[in-house]
């Protein structure tokens, strides 16, 4: 039985929305899952509004575009919220019931009325990271906040292991991904030059990682043992047992 994922991204130009995006991708992919990402940017401008999207599956994915009916939103700015610095609003338009909003921000935000009311209405799953803080304090720079919404997202949905992000994450920085624009190339050139070695680049990324996936387990949102292999043999048992009633 196909299970289905549609996650979309959004953040603003230089936090590596669309590098967080391959990652995660390419860590499903290395969990035993599929997935496809496509990306969506204007000018590739510092605080520019960026979206990604990545789709998610047990089985061949086809569709391409945007992701219009997300089941999980991952907000990287808190100015895509606040001063609508994306090109979904309001941001969590789309957002299917019990969906998962992810957002980077220290503590909760005072959203407007209007949207919490929305939301609660979803029975939206929101949960709050102070992502940009935890990239200062464990690489220190906050160009690796990226990597902490990456950890994050894993831990809640169980749709990678801390193990298929790590690999990932060391891929994408010795060059076995491939890069989709000339900012984001740009990007990587910029983090590289904020460490002596590759190996220190990769190594606070990763350590960037765990520590917010170990902040996801701590506050009892992880999916705990619900991987994607799980996922599809519940949906399968439950498809038999639909059969013989």
């Amino acid at each position: 039985m196909a299970i289905r994922y549609n996650i979309r991204m959004a953040g603003v130009g230089g936090q590596g929305v669309v590098t967080a995006s391959h990652i995660f991708s390419t860590a499903v992919i290395n969990a035993g899952g599929e997935s496809t990402i496509v990306p969506f940017y204007g000018s590739e401008k510092r605080m520019a509004p960026v979206e990604s999207y990545v789709r998610v599956s047990n089985e061949p994915i086809y569709e391409i575009g945007e992701i219009t009916f997300p089941h999980i939103l991952m907000v990287f700015h808190p100015q895509c919220i606040t001063h609508g610095k994306s090109y979904t609003n309001p941001f969590y338009y789309g957002l299917k019931k019990e969906g998962v909003v992810l957002i980077n921000s220290n503590t909760p935000m005072n959203l407007e009325p209007d949207q919490a009311a929305e939301l609660k209405e979803l029975q939206a799953k929101i949960y709050y990271i102070p992502a940009t803080q935890m990239s200062l304090d464990v690489a220190g720079i906050d160009l690796a906040t990226n990597m902490a919404m990456v950890g994050a997202i894993g831990a809640i949905t169980g749709l990678s292991t801390i193990e298929a992000t790590g690999t990932a994450v060391k891929d994408r920085f010795l060059g076995k991904g491939f890069v989709v624009s000339g900012g984001t190339a740009a990007l990587d050139s910029v983090v590289e030059r904020k460490f002596k070695k590759k190996a220190e680049l990769i190594e606070k990324n990763l350590a960037v990682v765990k520590a917010a996936w170990d902040y996801a387990v701590d506050h009892g949102w992880s999916a705990g043992g619900s991987s994607m292999a799980d996922q599809t043999a519940a949906a399968a048992s439950k498809a038999s047992a639909s059969a013989s009633a």
